[in-house]
């Protein structure tokens, strides 16, 4: 791959973040393709700084829990625990995840959420992940803030992921996409079922900046089908549009929408 020292660096970094397992060297220097050699420089100067450490057993490369801790403190001293309430009663409120993205150029990365679900089925994926515009509630919820044109640009730019990998429901066309964000536009809030996942169905709305309108984030509540069917929409939409004002309220106080 091209471009600097560091730029291949971070890539490094960031293909190790999806393999917890860890990954060897030969994989790591195929993926970001660049020799062994220059590979194994870089990931001994990350083992070296703490940031990388070395599976003595199969000698695979993971990530240590130093970003983790890095990630945690910046959080921490940059408005968490402003926003943190507002997701904890939605939580609670709605009995199921809630999570927070936040926007940042062409990318939405959900960064804080909160577990309402107290027993059954519980839905919880991992934080620090770019949210999939093309099938999920918080991708639609923020395309639909944007033109048709921007957000199927906004979609190619990020790209699409293998179709076998959709729940059953998930658009399969940039039009059925176009009239997933049609009905967004016209509910206030996305919703989708049984897109990114069988069994699981999400809502969400966008966080806007309050001088100006900006998009800034999304919040979204998300768990089991059984659970988040149409019918409780109605009770379950205000809740998030009124955490949705109150986020947008408090964004300029928190470092997170800076």
């Amino acid at each position: 791959m091209a471009g600097s020292q560091i730029e291949r660096a971070f890539s490094l970094v960031e293909s190790l973040t999806g393999e917890p397992h860890g990954l060897g060297l030969q994989a790591l220097a195929e993926r970001l393709d660049i020799p062994k050699s220059a590979a194994h420089r870089m990931l001994s100067e990350l083992v070296r700084l703490g940031y990388v450490r070395q599976n003595r057993d199969n000698s695979r490369y993971q990530l240590s829990a130093k970003l983790v801790a890095l990630g945690f403190r910046y959080l921490s001293s940059s408005g968490a625990d402003i926003i943190q309430p507002i997701l904890d009663r939605l939580a609670q409120e709605s009995g199921e995840l809630v999570r927070l993205g936040v926007v940042e150029g062409n990318r939405q990365t959900w960064i804080a959420k909160s577990q309402g679900a107290r027993s059954g089925l519980r839905y919880d994926p991992d934080m620090g992940r770019d949210a999939p515009l093309f099938y999920t509630a918080s991708g639609h919820a923020w395309l639909a803030s944007l033109s048709d044109e921007q957000a199927v640009q906004m979609v190619l730019r990020q790209g699409i992921a293998d179709p076998a990998q959709f729940g059953p429901n998930a658009p399969r066309s940039m039009d059925e996409l176009l009239a997933y964000l049609h009905q967004a536009r016209q509910r206030g809030y996305a919703w989708v079922e049984q897109t990114s996942a069988i069994g699981t169905s999400a809502l969400a709305a966008v966080v806007r900046r309050p001088q100006g309108g900006e998009v800034i984030g999304v919040l979204s509540v998300a768990g089991p089908s059984a659970r988040l069917a149409q019918a409780r929409l109605a009770d379950l939409a205000p809740l998030l549009l009124s955490a949705a004002q109150e986020l947008s309220a408090a964004s300029p106080a928190s470092e997170i929408f800076a």
